[in-house]
């Protein structure tokens, strides 16, 4: 059965991999973006060429006014929604503890944690029973630097996706009577553009061959994973968190 499922961060990384593998099913998908609209609608065409339906919707998600246009847009674009994608995030600047800048920290809170508070609070609203939805589920993007620390670089990163692993604990006990899964998935090293910074540009090539399994993942390896967590044949699975890392 066709689904209406948003994407945030879709324009890119695993959010696009996952945009292009639930149009491959045939679902419906709304594709956020927030700054390279190009790239959003190369995913919306790649969407509806594998059969399916998108739509490319702007907004920051830290913003409340934003998230809940944005909302609205993709129910009234492609109809009533059924599933939802935390995947927008932002690593920052490279830095220790010592030097770290607030305003950079903020920012990596805003989006990283509060977007994905107000998103998925917009999400609970349209897909719960008690308030009319149809029931549906929710994925969170975490990441193994919240069992990593990501000390000397990173420990701001690490520290938001630990909320976030905290958060779908949460969420997911709280809203699972009211027909709502809450999930993640806690990637490792996998080929994006986040893990192209050019601060360090080497850095898959140095520590692929770190992980047991000897490489680094792609995005549509993670992809699967949600996309699996989205169907009903993870129906039973609720406030978990499934770690995709190659045994990191």
């Amino acid at each position: 059965m066709a689904q209406v499922i948003l994407v945030t961060g879709g324009s890119r990384g695993i959010g696009a991999a996952t945009a292009r593998l639930l149009g491959r099913g045939g679902h419906a998908v709304g594709v956020n973006y927030v700054n390279d609209e190009g790239k959003a609608q190369e995913v919306v065409g790649a969407v509806e060429a594998a059969g399916g339906r998108a739509a490319a919707v702007r907004a920051d998600v830290s913003d409340e006014d934003a998230v809940r246009a944005m909302f609205d847009t993709v129910e009234q674009t492609l109809g009533p929604l059924d599933g939802l994608v935390n995947s927008a995030g932002i690593v920052g600047d490279k830095c220790e503890v010592a030097g770290i800048d607030v305003a950079m920290l903020r920012r990596v809170f805003e989006i990283n944690v509060i977007g994905a508070f107000l998103c998925s609070r917009e999400a609970v609203r349209r897909m719960a029973l008690s308030k009319g939805g149809r029931g549906g589920a929710i994925v969170n993007l975490s990441s193994v630097a919240a069992k990593l620390g990501g000390p000397g670089a990173a420990v701001h990163y690490a520290a938001s996706k630990g909320a976030i692993d905290s958060f779908t604990v949460g969420l997911g006990r709280e809203v699972a009577k009211d027909g709502i899964r809450v999930n993640a998935v806690r990637p490792g090293l996998i080929d994006t553009d986040m893990n192209h910074q050019p601060s360090d540009p080497d850095r898959l090539e140095r520590l692929g061959p770190t992980v047991p399994m000897g490489r680094v993942g792609q995005p549509e390896e993670v992809a699967e994973a949600i996309v699996w967590l989205l169907s009903e044949a993870a129906s039973y699975v609720a406030g978990d968190v499934v770690t995709i890392s190659g045994g990191r």
